[in-house]
């Protein structure tokens, strides 16, 4: 896993010395069910996910770089609904003290450079809930495209099911649309 940086957030392994941030966002109940997850109890339930990021080498720790401190994740995954090589799936989330500044755009932009440019992706995919008018936001911004919705999607930590609002882009969109533009994105205004 590659450390990536962009103007305000550093992208890196995570580390264990990260538990007390990462608990303090994942606990939030306003930020874990955007993403299908329940706020973490504890900070054993937080080591325990920490360990597994850690292990698996598939999301970043987001590094704000104004105060040092973690504040969300981005993963880069394989996507269960199409189990086809040299497809990835993005997740992120963002601690509620930093919504609205434009920072997960900018951590996905990264990431985005990152699959298509380091890791030659094919596709790149990404999900939201219905109800995640915000995470709909991120995801237009970052340049997906609509793909519709996959109906009764995803079943949530608490048994709750949900459709899928699917989008995706192909290695040969990231190219035509943002191959020179894409050491310009900060400047394109925040969320």
């Amino acid at each position: 896993m590659e450390t990536l940086e962009t103007e305000r957030l550093l992208l890196r392994k995570w580390q264990e010395s990260d538990l007390a941030d990462f608990y303090e966002y994942a606990k939030n109940p306003n930020v874990g069910p955007k993403a299908g997850w329940k706020p973490h109890e504890s900070l054993l339930e937080s080591r325990e996910i920490l360990h597994s990021f850690i292990e698996n080498e598939e999301v970043w720790a987001v590094v704000y770089k104004e105060n040092s401190k973690v504040i969300g994740s981005v993963g880069l995954h394989n996507d269960s609904k199409r189990m086809l090589p040299n497809i990835k799936m993005i997740g992120y989330v963002l601690s509620e003290d930093y919504w609205g500044l434009g920072l997960i755009p900018e951590a996905v932009f990264a990431v985005m450079r990152y699959a298509f440019e380091g890791l030659a992706i094919d596709l790149l995919t990404i999900y939201h809930y219905p109800y995640n008018y915000q995470s709909r936001r991120v995801i237009e911004k970052c340049g997906f495209r609509y793909e519709g919705i996959l109906r009764m999607g995803s079943q949530i930590y608490n048994g709750q099911i949900y459709d899928d609002v699917c989008y995706s882009l192909l290695k040969e969109e990231w190219f035509q649309d943002f191959g020179a533009a894409a050491d310009i994105f900060h400047e394109i205004d925040p969320m």
